[in-house]
């Protein structure tokens, strides 16, 4: 599917219908100049590449992610480059993601080579100058709809942290220098200050 859009009018939203993860990943193949992810209702959400500045503070949280992983045992870590197919078909990528193990070893093993049909115990939304709060927030909502069982939204514009989790409003702490993990991955602990001063 070839389509020109100006990088003036991203991020946009095309309705294209469902598609098999093949046409998905087909589709994301032949524009890597751009990230798509499609939403449950068939609708291509199209953004344009991450900032620079962006890019250097998801580097830094996936690296404390993945250290933490790989020492915990647990789960294992994902970056912004992940994509997972959700229950509600949706095809979606969070910035950093974290899963147990043992859920991925209930998998179906030929489920593993594609986009896996699970959705991540823990996600972390890193917020752009280009993003929208509310849909961020929309896809926070999202995520824990599908079974994420805690999120974070990171804002270093504002400093601020959004900690969702099911069944409950969205917690708010600003001016913090590290948070703290919780439920699914307790122990962990992300630094802030590199987050938010990236170039320090």
């Amino acid at each position: 599917m070839a389509f020109q859009i100006d990088e003036a009018h991203l991020p946009a939203i095309l309705s294209v219908g469902p598609m098999t993860d093949d046409a998905f990943a087909n589709l994301c193949a032949e524009h890597p100049d751009l990230n798509l992810e499609l939403s449950a209702n068939g609708e291509l959400i199209i953004m344009p590449q991450t900032f620079t500045l962006t890019g250097l503070r998801n580097n830094e949280i996936s690296r404390q992610l993945g250290n933490w992983a790989r020492l915990d045992k647990r789960g294992v870590a994902a970056d912004s480059s992940t994509g997972w197919k959700l229950p509600n078909g949706a095809r979606r990528s969070p910035d950093a993601a974290w899963i147990l193990k043992e859920r991925i070893r209930t998998l179906d093993p030929s489920n593993t080579r594609g986009f896996w049909p699970i959705c991540p115990d823990f996600v972390i939304e890193l917020r752009s100058e280009s993003d929208k709060l509310r849909i961020l927030r929309a896809k926070m909502s999202e995520w824990l709809d599908n079974g994420a069982r805690l999120g974070w939204l990171i804002d270093p514009e504002n400093r601020m942290v959004e900690i969702w989790r099911p069944g409950f409003e969205a917690e708010m702490r600003v001016g913090i220098s590290s948070l703290a993990g919780e439920g699914p991955v307790e122990g962990f602990v992300l630094d802030l200050e590199p987050v938010w001063n990236p170039l320090e």
